[in-house]
């Protein structure tokens, strides 16, 4: 997608402080000295047949790019594509209650929307937020002696597909839908008592891609440690019983010459670097000093999945992440 934009004129106006040349996670757009809007927008397909979990799903992960941002959001606007000739409006409503019960749970409030007919239901939200203009989170202001927190566990993409297929049982995915749908608004609240240098959010290009674009323009290599990583119960047994994604592929290839595994992995071990994530967690880069008091008081705020997964070192080659 990032190359078609290139065909876009960037703006000049000195009030868009962020806009898609960084890849970063939400515009955002100065309106007084102090205070400016962030605006994002995102849509799914149903990653489950539920239609009030696919609502909630959806909603937290289109919530997610505001939170990336360190941003509060106040407004969201429904996007629904549903094929109204072949399914019944009470599986739209589902979703719709779905959506708007995790809005609400964000503080903030549905204002409207838009509908259209489609082949196959779609649902996400374009989403307005708010921030003082001194505490914007970035995704590529690493900086060397950082540690890097993930908030999430890894491996939905794989879940999702096995679970389609009648490999992975719906009972089990239930047990982990309350994390995957949990929103990013704890996480950055609590990280923002902290020195964070930069954030981001896990998604579809998996956490490989996410690290390397806050490590890409810069001359720093983000060490992850592969055995620090957390995963979802069942991800990494369906990759070993032959279970993908169509993503893992282009996520691998985006990766290459930027990325060096210097553990062995077995390939189902390394697909867990590809999974593309809905609704992820946040990858949050702050010093090292400050990182086991992050995960101390994130853990004590229900954000129980965050682990410390890896470093922020100087390099003077063109590897920008290793697995060790």
């Amino acid at each position: 997608m990032s190359d078609a934009l290139i065909m876009l004129n960037s703006s000049t106006d000195p009030d868009l402080l962020v806009s898609y040349e960084t890849d970063d996670d939400a515009a955002v757009y100065r309106l007084f000295d102090d205070t400016a809007v962030v605006s994002t927008t995102d849509f799914i397909t149903p990653p489950v047949d539920d239609p009030y979990w696919f609502g909630q799903i959806a909603a937290a992960n289109s919530l997610s790019d505001i939170y990336a941002m360190g941003a509060t959001p106040f407004m969201a606007l429904n996007l629904v594509m549903f094929p109204s000739s072949k399914l019944d409006t009470g599986i739209l409503r589902e979703i719709l209650m779905g959506g708007g019960d995790k809005v609400k749970e964000a503080g903030a409030l549905i204002a409207g929307g838009h509908s259209v007919d489609s082949l196959e239901p779609m649902y996400g939200l374009a989403v307005t937020g708010k921030i003082n203009t001194k505490r914007i989170l970035r995704n590529n202001t690493v900086k060397a002696g950082d540690a890097l927190i993930l908030t999430k566990q890894l491996g939905t993409g794989v879940i999702f597909n096995a679970c389609r297929a009648g490999v992975f049982s719906w009972e089990k995915l239930l047990e982990i839908l309350p994390e995957i749908a949990m929103l990013n608004k704890k996480a950055v609240e609590t990280a923002l008592e902290f020195d964070v240098s930069a954030c981001t959010d896990v998604t579809g290009f998996g956490l490989a891609g996410h690290v390397l674009e806050m490590t890409r323009s810069s001359r720093l290599t983000a060490e992850i440690e592969y055995k620090k990583l957390p995963f979802y119960d069942g991800a990494l047994e369906m990759y070993k019983k032959g279970q993908g994604t169509g993503s893992n592929k282009a996520n691998k290839t985006n990766t290459d010459l930027l990325l060096k595994v210097e553990t062995r992995l077995s390939n189902a071990e390394l697909q867990m670097l590809f999974d593309p994530q809905t609704s992820g967690g946040l990858l949050i880069s702050l010093p090292n000093s400050q990182a086991d008091g992050l995960i101390k008081l994130l853990k004590e705020r229900g954000v129980n999945s965050a682990e410390i997964i890896g470093n922020l070192v100087e390099s003077d080659d063109s590897v920008r992440m290793k697995i060790i």
